[in-house]
């Protein structure tokens, strides 16, 4: 697809914010078929630096709620700042995934790039640990890293030049995340996809110089692409 709104945030400057493939572009993806309304209350889960979810803010008129753990919210706010936003319209939050510091259906909308398979794949964490943050009727739009066919009984010599087998036990295939959120009691299944990001998103990353970019380019150098996919998930909760 053409990535039209991601062009703005094709910088050296933002690019270098990016913690894995592409999330902004991912993000366009993700939200193609977008159902939350502007100015909708939107939780950015697994944030990151917040680029994400500055892109959230400013291509959709969110109210954002940049939510994670591993990031510092004043590093967070200062950078908000600096893209013209202000705390009316993006707020970094330091949270667990599993133990959110917000109120009960406070969220029209879930969105979360390249986190959810870290703390999703427990399949009661969608019911018990998310779902009671979202209003009824909300969304939750997902975009995660997989593979076109599980293949853990079986890893690729290519695969394992950047990953251990632990680390893939985090991409699983459509089929298996079909399965995850099919036992969700509260959430409707809209749609599992394959995305059409991969290639780009993963080029992207590739470029940039940071040592988790540079393992990664053992593997997928070598190949190791053609067993991976991004995946689309879109839920409502009912």
């Amino acid at each position: 697809m053409k990535y039209i709104l991601s062009q703005k945030y094709n910088t050296q400057e933002l690019m270098a914010k990016i913690m894995g493939p592409n999330p902004v572009k991912l993000a366009e993806e993700l939200l193609s078929d977008c159902k939350i309304p502007e100015n909708a209350v939107v939780c950015d889960l697994g944030s990151g630096q917040g680029l994400t979810s500055v892109f959230l803010a400013k291509e959709y008129g969110f109210k954002v709620y940049a939510a994670d753990l591993w990031s510092e919210p004043e590093e967070n706010r200062k950078f908000f700042y600096s893209m013209g936003l202000d705390d009316e319209q993006i707020v970094p939050v330091k949270a667990y995934a599993a133990n959110l510091p917000f109120e009960k259906e406070f969220f029209d909308a879930v969105v979360s790039m390249d986190s959810y398979n870290y703390f999703g794949r427990d399949t009661e964490y969608l019911d018990s640990k998310l779902l009671p943050y979202v209003k009824s009727g909300g969304y939750i739009y997902i975009a995660i890293p997989g593979m076109k066919r599980d293949c853990h009984d079986n890893l690729p010599q290519e695969l394992l030049l950047s990953w251990t087998p632990e680390q893939l036990e985090y991409m699983h295939d459509i089929p298996y995340w079909t399965n995850i959120v099919s036992k969700s009691q509260g959430a409707e299944v809209i749609s599992v996809t394959e995305m059409e990001s991969n290639d780009e998103v993963w080029s992207d990353w590739l470029k940039q110089e940071n040592e988790y970019a540079v393992g990664d380019r053992r593997a997928m150098e070598a190949g190791g692409g053609k067993y991976l996919n991004f995946i689309k998930i879109v839920l409502k909760k009912r």
